[in-house]
């Protein structure tokens, strides 16, 4: 495959008249490694891609692969290989001219071409469908058409922009898996942009989450999942249930906080023991039922339910107007008083936007 590469180092900004889309974007990127860059629609994850690959210049700083700046390269020039979201295959080539173009541009013999086009075809499972066109395939043989054209160039680095969004949720869910297994077994760079926090949690080594061009957090997808370092971050990644507290003594990794007059206590996270902040949890953390020793309960009446499958998720309207989301495989109907508790282990403290 390519050349493997040590590391990849951004330092980027990126503006647009008056509206800055990418704000000092500031991240280093090591060999081998799976890196998503997740957020909404408009946090700035498919310019900075862009940036990377060249197709969109940015309006400051640099880009070094290992000890070669490249920010000032054509695309063309740097070896990455791209896969986008509408697949961008031409309909009046067949699928092995398709994947031979970049090889046939760079006039490589024609055995050669043969091989590694062959070669490629059967790695995404598609050997015996040279000779149709893209028209004639399902959208996830598309895909796997166009990550077999970059894949053939032995790219250095590979970027994917949003390339499942155009697929059904079932096809989205294997094809990820397909793309995770090439990653590992060609040892890929790979950089991956999505707005799905499921796809980014599956896939990566780590997630750079972006909002309107700053850089939230950087971690592992457990450091993401467990360990939000802000409101945003939990937020968007399913802490549902946010609660204003001020923060009292604190203890053993613990700290208590009062909501609206009742008293939670949560991991620390290195919170000092006073002072405004948030407490989150996610509904699938809460668990119906009261504690027996009373800790982190709350009471609330049933004001909504939503059927999910295998769970329920509840809209709760405990103490202080409190709405309260719990999702759980216990019974629930609207207008029943119940008790929830809140585990101190899953409740998290955060800074307060």
């Amino acid at each position: 495959m390519a050349d493997s590469i040590n590391k990849l180092r951004v330092d980027i900004t990126k503006r647009y008249g008056g509206k800055t889309v990418l704000d000092h974007l500031s991240l280093e990127i090591r060999g081998g490694e799976f890196v998503t860059f997740l957020g909404p629609s408009g946090c700035g994850k498919s310019t900075a891609l862009g940036i990377i690959a060249g197709l969109v210049l940015p309006t400051e700083g640099e880009i070094w692969l290992d000890d070669q700046r490249i920010d000032d390269l054509l695309p063309e020039k740097r070896g990455f290989g791209m896969v986008f979201q509408n697949y961008a295959l031409f309909p009046h080539l067949t699928v092995f001219e398709n994947v031979a173009f970049g090889l046939s541009l760079q006039r490589k013999p024609a055995a050669e071409i043969k091989e590694r086009v062959g070669t490629m075809l059967g790695l995404v499972r598609l050997s015996g469908y040279e000779e149709r066109y893209p028209g004639q395939l399902s959208g996830g043989q598309q895909q796997r058409v166009a990550i077999a054209r970059a894949l053939v160039l032995h790219p250095r680095l590979m970027l994917f922009d949003e390339p499942l969004s155009n697929l059904d949720a079932k096809l989205r869910v294997e094809m990820r898996a397909e793309i995770k297994q090439l990653h590992t077994r060609l040892g890929l760079t790979s950089i991956y942009v999505t707005h799905d926090q499921a796809e980014a949690l599956s896939l990566s080594d780590r997630i750079v989450v972006l909002r309107d061009g700053l850089l939230m957090q950087v971690g592992t997808p457990q450091e993401i999942h467990d360990r939000p370092a802000n409101v945003f971050v939990a937020d968007f990644m399913g802490f549902r249930n946010f609660f204003d507290v001020e923060l009292g003594e604190g203890a053993g990794g613990y700290i208590e906080g009062v909501a609206k007059g009742r008293r939670l206590r949560a991991r620390a996270n290195g919170f000092a023991s006073s002072g405004n902040a948030v407490m989150a949890i996610r509904p699938d953390d809460i668990r119906v039922g009261a504690a027996p020793d009373g800790q982190n309960v709350l009471r609330g009446k049933v004001e909504l339910v939503e059927y999910l499958g295998r769970e329920l998720e509840a809209a709760l309207m405990a103490e202080g107007q409190t709405r309260v989301w719990v999702r759980t495989t216990e019974k629930l109907a609207l207008g029943d008083t119940v008790d929830v508790t809140l585990p101190p282990d899953k409740l998290v403290v955060l800074p307060r936007e």
